[in-house]
């Protein structure tokens, strides 16, 4: 087996700026919040015990990665227990496999925590991530949540 060529990284203050420099194409900005406003999102929802992490290749910052982590049930609001918040890759690394190598990544480190699926949600639309997720393998749960369709991977099955 290869080694993989994306490593999860913590954010600190030495990478910080260079992380929330990532950015998508233009086409796509509305389907996926920035890195900073990302964090600003973590730090105001709490209860949505988030985790994030910078997708690195090599010494490079290419993306960025947040769940909502085994978040305890029945609190308003949040989708969980473990729910991809957001995934986002910079435009100028898309289409070389680093998305799905840090999708994968996450699934390993989510199943290890004993999780026995993973959701998510994303914004219906012309170039947005849909294709991306089913081909990974998420299936629609027929939920709607704030516009956005609701998506679930069997971790037992994946």
């Amino acid at each position: 087996m290869t080694s993989p060529r994306v490593r999860l990284v913590e954010i600190t203050d030495e990478n910080r700026d260079a992380v929330c420099a990532l950015r998508v194409d233009p086409a796509q900005e509305r389907f996926v919040a920035s890195v900073a406003r990302s964090l600003e999102e973590a730090a105001s929802t709490p209860e949505g015990e988030p985790w994030y992490r910078a997708v690195y290749s090599a010494d490079e910052p290419v993306g960025f990665v947040m769940l909502s982590w085994n978040v305890p049930p029945g609190r308003p609001g949040i989708i969980g227990p473990y729910f991809l918040w957001r995934l986002l890759i910079d435009r100028h690394h898309q289409g070389r496999g680093f998305g799905r190598e840090a999708l994968d990544q996450v699934v390993d480190l989510v199943r290890a925590d004993g999780a026995t699926e993973l959701l998510t949600s994303h914004q219906p639309g012309e170039g947005g991530p849909g294709p991306f997720y089913r081909r990974f393998g998420f299936q629609p749960t027929g939920e709607i949540d704030n516009g956005e369709t609701v998506l679930r991977l069997d971790l037992s099955r994946h």
